[in-house]
């Protein structure tokens, strides 16, 4: 039975590749600050702390694969220069230490898979319908996101001078039930309104988490893979677009759209407001080239999947039932 050694293992992503992992034959070590334990005899806990660049040796030295998600959330707190340090702090700090740690401790790690994300590229200035995607080999914007992204990278990339096989994951907007984005565009619509933000026709390049999940999967098992990819779904979708099929699904007609106006993002969010409103059409091209393909290529698939998932859960509010 192979190792995966995940860092940012408690996280939206983290929890759910964890369990697809162990049904896979996989046993997982998740690196945590607070030891813990696990009630799936395949799922371990190892202590780290980034702060003070200490890591269980045990966890490097018994490791087939490392995946690396761990850093403070992008959209948890308002971006104030300290949580901005933060942010950037706790990728590099964490990309450090598993860098020093396979340095210095006898292993047998095969490849690392790195997460990254699609803040790597800046806003798209064309937002016709024909515009350009952004791919891999775009150099990285010049704002908060694309540096931090860009500052992510360069952190985690001295693993392949050790003789490991590195790809990073430049992760996409990820529609889940457990959290983020997803639960979010969802609340408005359980009170009747579609929450069009901005004018609504900024693109989302979006993942459903099963196939980012499966994506994480897939890098540690294609021996040829290597460098970076996006990881998103092959259609993104306008803001305007999902909102309105989501609130179609979950409430059929009844439900009115309503504008949320840039200045009141700004004012509520402040400089996170600009991820908020920003357009980013992603290509998959690459990913779909390495031979991946996709369980949910379209904003309709995912969507009808993860509210049918929520719908079958008997501890599911009423609100998010299907009314026909």
């Amino acid at each position: 039975m192979q190792t995966v050694l995940i860092t940012g293992g408690t996280g939206l992503i983290g929890r759910a590749l964890s369990k697809m992992l162990v049904e896979k034959g996989y046993k997982v070590i998740i690196l945590t600050r607070n030891l813990k334990e696990s009630k799936d005899s395949n799922i371990g806990y190892a202590v780290w702390d980034v702060e003070k660049q200490t890591i269980e040796q045990k966890a490097i030295a018994t490791a087939d694969y490392i995946v690396h998600l761990a850093g403070a959330g992008v959209a948890d707190k308002r971006w104030t220069s300290s949580r901005k340090n933060e942010i950037r702090e706790s990728r590099i700090q964490s990309s450090q230490l598993l860098v020093n740690a396979l340095k210095n401790t006898p292993n047998q790690v095969k490849a690392v898979i790195s997460s990254s994300a699609i803040g790597w590229y800046g806003d798209d200035k064309d937002r016709s319908a024909n515009k350009k995607a952004f791919t891999e080999d775009m150099p990285a914007n010049k704002d908060f996101l694309g540096e931090t992204c860009r500052l992510w990278e360069e952190s985690i990339d001295p693993v392949t001078s050790l003789n490991k096989r590195l790809v990073k994951l430049r992760t996409g907007i990820v529609l889940s039930n457990e959290g983020g984005a997803f639960a979010e565009f969802k609340k408005p619509v359980q009170f009747g309104f579609a929450a069009i933000l901005g004018n609504g026709q900024q693109a989302i390049s979006w993942i459903h988490i099963q196939d980012m999940c499966r994506m994480y999967l897939f890098a540690i098992e294609n021996d040829e893979m290597k460098g970076v990819f996006n990881a998103v779904a092959p259609i993104p979708v306008r803001n305007k677009t999902l909102t309105t099929l989501l609130a179609k699904k979950m409430k059929g007609k009844f439900f009115v759209s309503m504008y949320v106006p840039s200045f009141l993002l700004k004012i509520v969010l402040g400089e996170m407001s600009i991820e908020v409103l920003k357009s980013a059409t992603v290509s998959d091209h690459k990913m779909k080239e390495a031979g991946f393909t996709f369980l949910f290529p379209s904003i309709e698939s995912a969507v009808d999947d993860l509210l049918e998932t929520r719908n079958t859960d008997p501890d599911c509010p009423d609100s998010y039932r299907d009314r026909g």
